[in-house]
């Protein structure tokens, strides 16, 4: 006799579960737990199986009989509904697995594991906001080119050009990446290269006339601040570093006993252990500021003005050239001393570049493959460095014609 909704409601749970027959391999199992649950039995390939339909009463009776009726229109075309169950469930697993938002996490896991911290903020941060809202979800295989650039106009029209380049960069790799993992078989931003207008190289600005040098590291001396910041801009142009590695130099890090005082350190950019040798006038100003730091909780050797936790703040330097009337936009920045150091080193002291860039810390590929090496040349850096901080010295007192004496032989 035919299942009625009246009697599925009465049904009352038992100790064991019992089941309530329908019609044509339908049936209802009511658990000791009051769930109730349809199932279907039927035979194939001459064996009995079964297969759920749902739970009651979120599926209907009249629903059930429904799925009944599907599942046995399959079987009548010899086709198995537990296997259709099967390969559907394992398409959705699949599907979730390889979500752009998935696929990106793994890759940045994967591969920016050996950048640095901001670097994997900056990425993460870019795919969480303009990314994964549009197609996070979407399988990597079913997103095309329109879906991408959508992202990248809409980034583009807020006015920020560089995010939106940066943007269908990283969606790029993603899926470079999945296409390696035989998640997807095309990359959709390869056919948006050129859509975006070229991006405008605007270089550090950094005098080269060593008259204007002199100038500068005389305006340099003059500051009045406080007396960590006056080091350190006193102190970069000699060691010509990134601004943000120097604010962040500790104490631990920097040895000025012996014959060879260096710095030693992490290149965040690059992760990668790096050399500073240490000139005469370098330490100098470093044993000045070593009693007003040394002995402060952080190891900072130029804290923060607000608290000695926490390194100078990034923007320090740059505020004390604008007190100074230095101009940071069209001038000198104190990052631009990279670019001082390196032309003035190689056109007027005759440095190699070679041995100049591996002091900038930047990979230099050399004849056994090795990208960076922090002890290439470096006797020469060595040298390089001192030459360079009396060259310094030079321009500052404004006797710029004794610096050919200086000129180092290639």
């Amino acid at each position: 006799m035919p299942l009625t909704d009246v009697k599925i409601r009465n049904a009352t749970p038992r100790e064991r579960p019992f089941k309530l027959f329908d019609e044509e391999g339908l049936y209802l199992e009511v658990r000791p737990t009051g769930a109730k649950l349809w199932r279907l039995k039927y035979r194939f390939a001459g064996k009995e199986k079964r297969i759920a339909l749902g739970r009651y009463p979120e599926v209907t009776l009249k629903d059930a009989r429904k799925r009944r009726d599907k599942a046995r229109v399959m079987l009548s075309d010899g086709i198995d509904p537990s296997e259709v169950r099967r390969q559907t469930k394992q398409r959705q697993r699949i599907l979730s697995e390889s979500a752009f938002e998935i696929v990106a996490r793994k890759w940045m896991a994967d591969h920016l594991k050996e950048k640095s911290d901001g670097h994997r903020a900056r990425v993460r941060r870019c795919l969480e906001r303009e990314a994964f809202p549009a197609i996070g979800k979407r399988p990597v295989s079913e997103v095309t080119t329109a879906d991408v650039r959508a992202i990248v106009e809409r980034v583009h029209r807020r006015g920020t050009t560089d995010t939106a380049r940066r943007t269908a960069q990283y969606i790029g790799m993603v899926f470079r990446y999945a296409i390696a993992c035989g998640l997807a078989e095309s990359d959709p931003t390869a056919a948006l290269r050129g859509f975006l207008p070229k991006k405008e190289t605007r270089h550090m600005p950094a005098p080269t006339d060593p008259v204007r040098v002199g100038e500068i590291l005389r305006a340099l001396d003059a500051f009045q601040g406080t007396p960590t910041v006056a080091a350190a801009i006193r102190l970069l142009p000699y060691l010509f570093c990134r601004p943000g590695e120097l604010r962040t130099m500790r104490w631990e890090d920097v040895h000025l006993d012996g014959d060879h005082p260096e710095w030693r350190y992490t290149v965040g950019k690059t992760n990668t252990p790096h050399l500073v040798p240490l000139s005469h006038q370098a330490v100098a100003i470093l044993e000045e500021l070593q009693p007003l730091t040394g002995h402060l909780p952080g190891g900072w050797v130029f804290p923060g003005g607000r608290t000695p936790l926490r390194p100078m703040s990034d923007m320090a330097m740059g505020a004390a050239y604008r007190r100074l009337g230095l101009d940071t936009r069209e001038e000198i920045t104190p990052h631009g001393w990279r670019s001082v150091a390196r032309t003035l080193l190689h056109e007027r002291l005759g440095y190699p570049g070679e041995v100049i860039e591996h002091q900038l810390a930047h990979a230099v590929p050399d004849a056994l493959g090795r990208a960076y090496n922090r002890t290439r040349f470096l006797d020469k850096r060595r040298e390089m460095m001192q030459r360079w901080a009396d060259y310094l010295d030079m321009l500052r007192a404004g006797d710029v014609g004794k610096v050919v004496a200086l000129k180092a032989g290639r």
